[in-house]
């Protein structure tokens, strides 16, 4: 039968003390030495996941957090051998963090780390990384201490260092069945991916909160989880963040745990003068939207938000997500008289009644809803839209779907690999209408402008481009219930179809 044992330890016993702090009767663990077993795998925290742990113990000391758990850590007792079942990344990394902090030390004061003299496996990746990460530790933490101005940096470094050995803790699982472990690996990785990143997100942005009341910080998790989870999923990893991604000109990959940073924001803490404008501003449009000044002026509200702006951490992140899973809905509600943007419109309801399954259909419609998406976040008043505002917004729609169909007719089989490479202009293959649409609206200081230069961009197609098989000539004129069978006869009648 196999034995279990749950417990908790600091950081500074596990890797320093080599033991575990204190089991569930209060005593602790000793002669843990860690190893990692042959079929973990390499060491693939980047210089960039480390320096953010880093801030995040900064932050949580700055914050005079009590404790600062920093993960589980799954361990196989294999004869009084302990390896690394899960966390070895995590590991691995405070074992650097805290060697580099004791380099400041004279030899008789520094403290061995024994976990870092054992051989890893021979690997590219953990070759590359762990000098990597230990000097860019180093870069951060170093100063030469026997310099007067730097007295104060190395006094910081050392509390630094106790809080990371005393008050930084790990959840420790250890069970002597290696089959066990992994069904802990397992369903640790089995939860995560269901709520990973999103939820991760939300329990950063809630541990900025120290300054809201508990009311309020109970609504917010309410209205949260009162969302349809995949909807909030979908939102970051396929709107919002590809959007952030592609107006820089980047290939858009997964949301995943080494790149979540783009959506951690500017902190309370910040100060430089970059963040002290975008707090500033987040402030201005909060006291102006409080108070009677709108309704009083007859003015609109101020946005609070730009979706190629930095987040600011803590309540405004919750406030952030429902701005935009509003506007999303909105852009994807084509009722006549319940949408606030897009309302009866006939080139989307002929999206939604035959276009709607299939990869690379959905694909373009992604491509489709995300450029309406920037365009409303930088170009449509939230209240008292003139006929001017909706006028410039219909013309939008149809450019907007001009250029995403044009990929989607050229293709006869449409994966992601080409519809980046058609956002990108990177494409071997020469493709009508292949233009970064997102960097083009960023650019733009108004509609006006952006129309302007679209009307320019945009190309007819001709016959000969078009290779999706469900076009033909025959069927573009076909309707149905006032529906459109075909999505070429908008760019027929748009004049974006030569014969």
């Amino acid at each position: 039968m196999s034995k279990l044992t749950l417990a908790i330890t600091s950081i500074g016993d596990l890797l320093l003390n080599e033991k575990i702090s204190k089991d569930k009767d209060d005593k602790s663990i000793e002669n843990v030495r860690l190893t990692i077993p042959d079929y973990q795998r390499p060491y693939k925290w980047t210089a960039r996941n480390a320096i953010q742990l880093l801030d995040d113990i900064i932050e949580a000391k700055n914050g005079n957090k009590e404790v600062y758990r920093v993960g589980t850590l799954i361990l196989h007792n294999e004869k009084g051998c302990y390896n690394i079942v899960d966390g070895q990344q995590r590991t691995i990394t405070f074992s650097l963090l805290l060697y580099a902090l004791y380099e400041m030390e004279t030899d008789e004061k520094r403290r061995e780390i024994n976990f870092l003299n054992q051989t890893v496996y021979n690997n590219a990746y953990s070759r590359r990384n762990i000098p990597n990460n230990l000097n860019a530790f180093r870069r951060r933490v170093y100063k030469n201490p026997g310099e007067e101005e730097n007295i104060d940096h190395v006094r910081d470094m050392k509390n630094l260092r106790d809080f990371i050995e005393q008050r930084c803790e790990m959840i420790v699982v250890i069970t002597d069945d290696l089959s066990e472990a992994f069904q802990f690996f397992d369903s640790q990785n089995a939860r995560g991916k269901a709520l990973y990143p999103h939820d991760l997100l939300k329990a950063y942005h809630l541990r900025e909160m120290t300054d809201v009341d508990e009311k309020t910080t109970e609504e917010i998790v309410n209205d949260w989880e009162s969302a349809p989870q995949s909807k909030l999923a979908s939102l970051f990893g396929d709107y919002i963040y590809r959007i952030k991604e592609w107006i820089n000109g980047n290939w858009a990959y997964n949301l995943n745990e080494h790149n979540i940073y783009k959506f951690k924001g500017i902190t309370r803490y910040a100060h430089t003068p970059f963040a002290q404008f975008y707090k500033s501003a987040y402030s201005y449009a909060e006291l102006v939207n409080s108070s009677a000044m709108p309704f009083v002026s007859g003015t609109r509200k101020v946005n609070a938000f730009q979706l190629n702006s930095p987040i600011i951490a803590g309540k405004s992140f919750f406030d952030y997500t429902k701005h935009y899973y509003k506007i999303l809905e909105d852009i994807q509600d084509n009722s006549q008289y319940e949408g606030f943007y897009i309302k009866g419109n006939v080139i989307v309801n002929t999206l939604d009644k035959f276009y709607n399954k299939g990869v690379g259909n959905k694909i373009t419609r992604l491509l489709f809803d995300t450029v309406l998406l920037l365009y409303v976040d930088r170009f449509c008043p939230a209240t008292y839209p003139t006929q001017e505002d909706t006028n410039l917004f219909e013309q939008f729609v149809v450019d907007a779907f001009i250029w995403a169909y044009s990929l989607r007719a050229q293709y006869t089989n449409l994966g992601w690999q080409s519809a980046q490479n058609y956002i990108l202009k990177r494409s071997g293959r020469p493709l009508k209408n292949s233009f970064n649409m997102y960097k083009i609206i960023e650019a733009s200081d108004n509609p006006v402008t952006l129309l302007s230069d679209l009307a320019d961009r945009l190309v007819p197609l001709s016959k000969e481009d078009i290779t999706f098989r469900c076009l033909n000539e025959e069927k573009i004129k076909g309707k149905e219930e006032g529906i459109y069978k075909n999505f070429m006869h908008f760019f027929k009648s748009n004049t974006y179809y030569n014969e």
